[in-house]
């Protein structure tokens, strides 16, 4: 019996411990002070950067008391972590903002939106473009937006496209292009074109962009009326198309407010250690566009909104003259000793004033207490949503196989091992080994196999190795068997596994076989002794677990496959070099760490193994030989 794997799980037991003795010492000595905390793990890589009003309490709530799941795991990981002590909350707020920014932990990689955001350009050119962008620069350019996604981008710019005749090519043609018979291009390519009409387009566009809809439509509609007063009916009808292209953009105007302000409103919400956050983008006083981003998070909610929202700010420039920030939740408040919900809003206040020159509001009354009403309800419908669709793919999972222990004719089908092989042309042959438990994947359970006794392509005697060495380690070990085994192929490969089980290791597990078509996709369903087609229907649930499955145990088994290809392919080439034997191709590997750095090595990169100049240089011509 091999003591490896024993030696390797007490060194790992060590190394927590001595990792939690120093954490116990360390906690014993953090200050009253605010500030920022990284947590690392056994690598040393920070995996989480928090922020602290008080650091002592914030950094010592993570090692007691009891923590959602998600948390949990995270806490699980951590082996070590630093501090840095600011000198106020809001600067704590910024300096968490600029780690997360640094070292972009796993763990709050989500805290921000990852997306960037699309703007709509009018570029600073002789001869202006329109054009989308998600890329903001000091270009002396105008920049609106931004926009919650690229389709409302791009249905307001082929709206303005209609409206406004820019210039459409990046490069200015020999002749005029499409664009100018359709009537969207003024055609400065031949045509002179005047500084006073760009900036008149310019000043329409940019007074569109900043709200001014309304005004726009009632310029067209006088202009359609004037049009069919002249009988100009089909210029007429062009007016008439262009008003109801603003009405189709802007239709998804819900709620107006009066004072013309552009402003962005926040809302959140938190459940199952996942946050939510809402915004509903209001320009010139109403609501034009809503976004939603869901991400795991790991600190106080709040505060975790906050740092969410002083992120997202430093990555989207383009900012509204408002933000409606809700109020703190009085429970966080008292529970968790955080600032309070006036003391938030002055210190984001203070922090975007002064950083990014936008005012921040927690409105307690009215209709605009109600816009951030409709923000936090949005956020909360949008998180119950996700639940109900996880909870609905689960029921799914769980009825699949349900369904499928009926067609089998069994009482249960929980756990699933499914085995597929993989050589080609009998080199290197290994298989692999799935387990979905209630219809999901379950990779901590995954195994891989090295073919040991079989020579050549033989799929049927391959089945038979690999399943006689899983099941004896299932017998030797009293691991709980599965409800039902999954092999890649038909007849053959179903017997050969139903052979091993029964005849020599004395167990009765079902074998199922999954046959693939012509297209190499799953086909049928084959089970018992001899094998008989099960008529599972090709647009059930049940079928499509088993295609999932095969397809699961096919990607597991085709990589391993390659992963040991690419090895035998190295030390095929090394063990072609006279002096080179298995224990010299093992150091040359481990020093160097790949063939490629072997064969760009000099002579003298090999005498710290003690390899001569003259096998070295017999090595490098070797391997710098084209094959």
């Amino acid at each position: 019996m091999e003591l490896q794997p024993e030696l390797d799980e007490r060194s790992q037991q060590l190394q927590r411990e001595q990792a939690a003795e120093r954490i116990r010492s360390k906690l014993a000595l953090l200050p009253d002070q605010p500030g920022c905390y990284l947590m690392k793990n056994a690598e040393g890589t920070i995996i989480y950067v928090g922020k602290a009003k008080v650091l002592k309490n914030r950094v010592r709530s993570y090692f007691n008391g009891t923590h959602n799941g998600k948390t949990q795991r995270l806490v699980s990981e951590i082996r070590d972590f630093e501090y840095i002590i600011t000198s106020s909350n809001m600067e704590a707020l910024i300096l968490e903002c600029n780690l997360i920014k640094k070292y972009y932990p796993r763990y709050n990689v989500l805290l921000k939106d990852d997306k960037s955001f699309p703007y709509i350009k009018i570029t600073n050119e002789k001869h202006p473009r329109l054009e989308i962008t998600r890329r903001v620069v000091k270009d002396k350019a105008k920049y609106f937006g931004p926009y919650p996604n690229a389709y409302a981008a791009q249905e307001t710019k082929k709206l303005l496209d209609r409206l406004y005749p820019l210039r459409k090519c990046k490069t200015l043609p020999d002749k005029v292009c499409l664009y100018y018979h359709l009537g969207q291009c003024i055609a400065p390519c031949i045509v002179e074109i005047e500084q006073p009409t760009y900036d008149q387009m310019v000043q329409d566009i940019s007074r569109f962009l900043g709200g001014g809809q309304d005004e726009v439509k009632n310029r067209l509609q006088q202009k359609m009326a004037a049009a069919a007063e002249a009988l100009e009916f089909e210029q007429a009808k062009e007016y008439r198309d262009q008003i109801q292209a603003i009405d189709a953009v802007m239709e998804k105007q819900k709620i107006t407010l009066t004072d013309t302000v552009d402003r962005d409103v926040f809302g959140y919400a938190v459940d199952k250690g996942w946050m939510c956050v809402q915004i509903l983008y209001m320009r010139h006083g109403k609501l034009i566009e809503r976004h939603a981003t869901t991400f795991p998070f790991y600190g106080e909610a709040y505060e975790d909104f906050m740092s969410f929202v002083t992120q997202y700010y430093s990555d989207n420039p383009a900012l509204p003259r408002e933000i409606f920030l809700p109020e703190q939740p009085a429970s966080q408040e008292l529970e968790h000793n955080t600032i309070t919900e006036a003391g938030a809003a002055e210190e984001l206040d203070q922090l975007l004033q002064s950083w990014l020159k936008v005012k921040v509001v927690v409105p307690k009354r009215g209709r605009k207490r109600e816009v951030v009403e409709m923000a936090l309800n949005n956020a909360k419908v949008s998180l119950d949503e996700k639940f109900r669709l996880i909870e609905r793919d689960e029921e799914r999972s769980v009825k699949a196989s349900e369904g499928l222990a009926q067609w089998l004719g069994l009482n249960t089908v929980r756990r699933i091992e499914a085995f597929d092989n993989s050589n080609i042309q009998g080199t290197d042959p290994v298989s692999a080994m799935v387990v979905f438990t209630d219809g999901k994947p379950d990779k901590k359970e995954y195994r891989k196999y090295k073919v040991r006794t079989v020579k050549g392509p033989d799929d049927y005697e391959t089945m038979r190795e690999v399943i006689r060495r899983r099941y004896e380690r299932v017998l030797k070990e009293g691991i709980v068997p599965p409800d039902l085994i999954v092999v890649d192929g038909g007849k053959g490969q179903i017997s050969a596994a139903v052979d091993v089980l029964e005849n020599e290791l004395g167990l009765a597990i079902p074998v199922c076989g999954l046959v693939k078509d012509a297209k190499h996709k799953t086909a049928q369903l084959m089970t018992g002794d001899p094998p008989v087609i099960v008529p599972l229907p090709r647009d059930s649930q049940e079928f499509y677990l088993l295609q999932r499955i095969q397809d699961e145990v096919h990607r597991f088994a085709i990589s391993f496959h390659r992963e040991q290809r690419g090895k035998s392919m190295v030390a095929s080439r090394l063990d072609a070099i006279p002096g080179i034997g298995e224990k010299r191709r093992k150091q040359l590997l481990k020093h160097f760490g790949s063939l490629k750095k072997i064969k760009e090595a000099s002579v003298e990169d090999f005498r710290p193994l003690s390899i001569g100049d003259k096998l070295a240089g017999q090595i490098i011509a070797a391997l710098r030989e084209e094959p």
